[in-house]
Formats: C-alpha cells, structure tokens, sequence
C-alpha cells in the first residue's frame, strides 16, 4: 500500500515525488518509458531558472537522482488502468498496486503525421529526436517538419553538422521565439517552406524522398531527402485515466492550476492536461501543485 502513486517520470512527475517524500509519504512512481521524459530529447534549454544553459537530459538527471535520494520508489510499468475507491488501484502491464491517492503525470508522445506507411519509415528515415539521431545525417540534407520552439532547436542543432536543412512550416510563419528565429535565419545552410505540408513518403525500406503542397496554391512537389525530424509538437496518451478524469477533446485531461481531477484523490500534472503553456517550468509547478494537494488530501 502507497500513500500516493505518481504516473511518469518527467519533470511533473519527479517534483511531485521530491514534494510528497518531504512531506513523508510513501511514493511509488510509475514510468513506462524514459526518466525525465520528453525534456530528455531536448539538447539545450537555456530558460528554466538557475541554469544559464543545462541540457534537458541532465537536467532530468538531476530531478531523478534528487527523487531517489529522498527515497521514492520507482519502477518500469505500462499503467493501462486507473480504478477508484476507498484505496485506489493502478493496473500495470506488469502488475497491480494500491494507493491512497494518485497524481497522473504521464506527458504526451511526440505528434506524427499519420500518412500512410508512416509507422515503417519511423527509425529508418523517420527522426524525432536530433540529439538522439542527428549525427546519422551528417554531412547530409534533411527536413525538419514544424516551426515552434521544439522544431527550432532541432533546426539549430542539425545545421551544425548537415549539409542542408528544409524547414517545412504548415503556416505563413515560424512560431518559436524570436530570438531563435533571427539566430537561425543567419545561417546560410537552412531554407524555409512556407504554407507547406508534407503529403506522403516514398522509399522502400528506407526513406529516399517526401511529396510537399503548398496550401495557398496548390502546388505539389517532390524532394529527395535523407531523413525528416517531425518536430509538429505532442498529444497526450490518456486512454487509461478516462474513467477517473475527464478529457477534452484533444485527449487532455481537464483540470486548473489546482490539478484537480473530477475525481477525489485523483490528481493530474504536466503536460498531460489542459494548460496554455508546455514548459518544464509549468510541468515543475503543476508537480508541486499536486503534491501538495494530495498531501492534504491524505492528511484530512
């Protein structure tokens, strides 16, 4: 038996599991895939406080080891199912545990295009993650579809190592930050494709070449690429907290800066719910937030 069971690793989740140990709650924290989360893809972040400049993956080391050291208990575990009650269960791939409260933390997966014959292109021409996979393309021509904050930093690392970068933008306009954009239009290696989406893949066990049209008018082109990072930003995976939260219709769970589900002893933080702001600082604070609340939900 848990005092609190915290669902995913990343920033939301590890703060909530530094708050509720300080607090002196038994924690088991849940992680299916990575510790640290999507912040782990991330080379360089240069707006989270206290760090003039730190790379989301030791940042999310650090979260990690400061969780650990405070005694949280963490393991590998799919959650497929969350069920109300007296004491609350989570149903794992790997097993069942119990708890009084529960703060979902479980982030969102990168967003994909869902084009036909995607899925057989993802690792073989198909990137998300430059740090991951961008020195595979060295020396090559690649694409980075998107224009936000996520796609910009993955722009700016691939232009250091690639002969080219296309961006591909679905809008008129880049949406990232300013001062990226201005860093980046200097470079002489990357071009830009406005009002631009992609419409297909070809190659046969490996991407050779993506179809482009333009939305404003209509033309449609092909170019042969060596590989793409979408970059089109994330949705959430929030199938298994339905019956304990409600969605909207995006799939995020729908709470306040309280991180309240509809749900008593059921909390939810991070990017997995609705929120106007994504960032590690937000993710930080809603892991607090619920911590704290399922604290005094425990204490009453």
């Amino acid at each position: 038996m848990y005092d609190i069971i915290i669902v995913g690793a990343g920033p939301a989740g590890l703060t909530a599991a530094i708050y509720a140990r300080r607090a002196g709650k038994n924690v088991l924290v849940l992680e299916k895939d990575t510790f640290g989360g999507q912040i782990t893809y991330s080379p360089k972040l240069e707006n989270y406080p206290a760090f003039q400049e730190i790379s989301g993956n030791e940042l999310a080391q650090r979260m990690l080891e400061q969780a650990l050291a405070l005694g949280t208990n963490i393991d590998m575990d799919t959650v497929v199912d969350v069920l109300d009650g007296e004491v609350k269960t989570v149903v794992g791939e790997g097993g069942t545990y119990q708890t009084k409260a529960v703060i979902i933390a479980a982030g969102a997966k990168h967003r994909r295009l869902y084009l036909e014959n995607e899925e057989q292109y993802i690792g073989n021409g198909i990137s998300f993650c430059a740090v991951c996979d961008g020195a595979f393309y060295a020396g090559q021509h690649v694409a980075v579809i998107g224009g936000g904050n996520t796609a910009l930093q993955e722009i700016a690392l691939l232009a250091e190592t690639c002969s080219h970068v296309t961006v591909v933008q679905n809008l008129a306009f880049l949406t990232g930050e300013a001062k990226m954009i201005d860093l980046l239009k200097k470079k002489s290696n990357i071009d830009y494709l406005y009002s631009t989406v992609v419409t297909g893949y070809e190659g046969e066990d490996e991407l050779k070449a993506i179809y482009l049209r333009n939305t404003q008018t209509g033309e449609e082109k092909r170019m042969e690429i060596d590989g793409i990072f979408l970059a089109i930003g994330t949705e959430p995976e929030n199938a298994a907290y339905c019956k304990v939260s409600e969605l909207n219709d995006f799939g995020y769970i729908i709470a306040d800066e309280r991180c309240l589900t509809k749900t008593d002893g059921i909390f939810v933080a991070g990017d997995c719910r609705t929120k106007a702001y994504r960032q590690v600082a937000t993710a930080v604070a809603d892991g607090a937030t619920a911590a704290l609340n399922a604290c005094k939900y425990l204490d009453q």
